[in-house]
């Protein structure tokens, strides 16, 4: 059978999507193997996010054209979206998809591989339709795709311009293939979209009546909330967290900077003092949640005081690390044009600064849970004897082995940080 390699760049719904389809063309047959071996064709779910991620797409048609020349490629996604007919002329590859219309990559596959040439034309990218995926090929969680697209449009983002607007899965088909997923054995379920906390039925059910029906799903054990805007995690979502059972205490909350006056020039729906009250809310009903918080460093016309304001901002907040991104100059933004733009050098700096403030907080974090009690499912087994896992508020955690232990949720005592960032915890039986 014509084997298949798929490279994805991005975010987690990237690879939620791939999952997916990888899962329909193993369904028809065909083999697929690491994307540095030979294959028949290879797949490239781009991101259109940052210019590193473009880059990343150049460099793997460069590499399969110089090393596979017989092999057909295929690009899919965002990037793919929005400049599908440069990359078809810069790249001469077989065929181009967007967000949505990759979805018929299983259809076109076929054609292709028997030497024929398919147009991206015959296959329209209508991002006006919710399109659901769930990826199976880890063991022991799974990413649910509830939401697509965004109708925020924030000066810096090219993700409503490549998925177009916010759609929802209906809240029956997600309880649907969360009760697929958990058919399967996994525990955990991680749910995942563009903006989540925008989930919103043509019957009027948000996210609130999707948590609470999810907490119904027969032998489901966790459910984990990917990004949720801050302005849409409610009092009602975060004490329905703290009341739960299988809602964990992790939140990841994009902030992206600590000064009112950026955030404006970003388009936010927030300010710094709503983003204050969110995170003390969290932490007055869940003192022990982790809460992650995204941050764009050297945003145009970011002055040194905006970022010692961002960093003094985040210092005295009670977060447990951040996710820090160096401004990306994306195309067709407004945010490309808007003058006091800052040198790769001087957005690196600011970006060094505000990571080594999160390697302090993840530190001081890990270390005030230290003592405690804490259940962890346990993912992987190292060569040093480790069992590997997440605790449910995000801890990485290393236990001794024991046999059959992947996919288990286990009881355990937090007790020392090893010099790999992990923490070293010994099981507590019964």
């Amino acid at each position: 059978m014509k084997s298949i390699a798929i490279k994805t760049l991005g975010c987690k719904l990237n690879f939620t999507e791939s999952a997916h389809i990888e899962r329909l063309l193993k369904e028809q047959g065909y083999v697929f193997v690491p994307f540095e071996q030979e294959a028949d064709m290879y797949v490239i779910n781009t991101c259109a996010v940052t210019e590193q991620a473009e880059k990343k797409c150049a460099y793997y048609i460069h590499h399969i054209k110089n090393h596979f020349p017989q092999a057909k490629i295929a690009l899919m996604g965002c990037f793919s979206a929005l400049r599908k007919n440069e990359l078809q002329a810069r790249f001469e590859v077989d065929i181009v998809l967007g967000s949505n219309n990759k979805f018929e990559l299983s259809h076109i596959i076929p054609s292709l591989l028997a030497g024929d040439s398919p147009k991206s034309t015959s296959y329209p990218d209508d991002t006006s339709t919710f399109i659901d995926s769930y990826s199976l090929h880890e063991r022991t969680r799974s990413f649910l795709k509830i939401q697509d697209g965004c109708n925020y449009y924030c000066t810096y983002c090219t993700i409503p311009y490549a998925r177009g607007h916010s759609r929802s899965d209906s809240l029956s088909h997600v309880i649907t293939n969360a009760e697929k997923i958990v058919a399967n054995g996994i525990k955990e379920i991680i749910l995942s979209g563009v903006n989540i906390g925008d989930f919103r039925t043509p019957e009027g059910e948000g996210f609130y009546d999707l948590l609470l029906a999810l907490e119904k799903v027969k032998d489901l054990k966790r459910i984990r909330i990917s990004s949720i805007e801050p302005n849409l995690l409610t009092h009602e979502i975060i004490r329905l967290v703290s009341e739960s059972e299988i809602l964990l205490p992790h939140f990841h909350i994009p902030l992206q900077s600590g000064s009112d006056k950026i955030l404006k020039l970003m388009k936010r729906r927030y300010n710094c003092d709503l983003f204050t009250e969110r995170i003390h809310f969290i932490k007055q009903h869940m003192p022990h949640a982790c809460i992650a918080v995204d941050v764009i460093a050297g945003f145009p016309g970011e002055t040194e005081e905006d970022l010692q304001d961002t960093y003094a901002f985040l210092e005295r907040l009670p977060i447990s690390y951040l996710h820090v991104f160096p401004y990306s100059r994306r195309p067709g933004t407004p945010a490309y044009d808007m003058p006091n733009q800052l040198s790769n050098h001087e957005k690196s700096h600011r970006a060094k600064v505000l990571i080594e403030l999160s390697d302090k907080k993840k530190l001081a974090f890990y270390k005030e849970n230290l003592n405690s009690v804490r259940q962890v499912l346990i993912e992987s087994t190292t060569k040093q004897g480790y069992d590997i896992g997440f605790t449910e508020n995000y801890i990485r955690v290393k236990i001794e082995h024991t046999p059959k232990n992947i996919n288990n949720i286990q009881t355990v005592r937090l007790n020392t940080i090893d010099a790999d960032g992990s923490v070293i915890a010994e099981r507590i039986e019964g």
